[in-house]
This record gives C-alpha cells, sequence and structure tokens, in this order.
C-alpha cells in the first residue's frame, strides 16, 4: 500500500541502511563516483532492480510450468560439445 497525499499524489519513501561495513560502503561510493551519481542514487537504481525481478519461489513456479521436447541427456550432450573434452580425460 502506498501512502497518498490528499490529493491522491504517492509520496516517495525513505529507507534508511545501518550498519554496512566500510568497504561496502566504499565499493558504493566508488561506483557512484564512476557513475556520477550518489551513494543514495546508486542503492535507489539497485532496489528498483531488485524490485522489478521476480522472487525465487515466483521464478520457480513460472519455470517449472514450461515444458520441453528436449530431453535430459540431449541437453548434457550439446554442453559437453560446446565445454569440449574434460581436461583430465584419459588420465
Amino acid at each position: 500500500m502506498h501512502k497518498r497525499t490528499d490529493k491522491g499524489e504517492s509520496v516517495p519513501k525513505t529507507v534508511h541502511v545501518r550498519d554496512l561495513d566500510d568497504n561496502v560502503y566504499d565499493a558504493l561510493a566508488q561506483r557512484a563516483a564512476e557513475a556520477g551519481i550518489s551513494v543514495p542514487e546508486v542503492l535507489r537504481r539497485q532496489a528498483e532492480r531488485l524490485a522489478a525481478r521476480p522472487t525465487m519461489k515466483q521464478w520457480l513456479d513460472r519455470t517449472s510450468r514450461r515444458t520441453s521436447d528436449v530431453s535430459t541427456r540431449a541437453v548434457r550432450e550439446a554442453l559437453d560439445d560446446q565445454r569440449g573434452p574434460w581436461p583430465d580425460a584419459g588420465r
């Protein structure tokens, strides 16, 4: 449920993140500097990406309904062809 003003407009939400390790914050600050944006903007963009992705349960539910005419064996053989011989094969 979104908070709304008396005019029905959505109110932006604020999230405070506490107890970030220094190395985590430093990495975020570096990414922000490279992109020419602030650390909060980096986090806002990442939060948008995370929210847009399905949860693991949603993804599994969706993909488990898919069927295929390709056998597991055919998939393995195709992967083996792509990967080439095993490094320790024949030893």
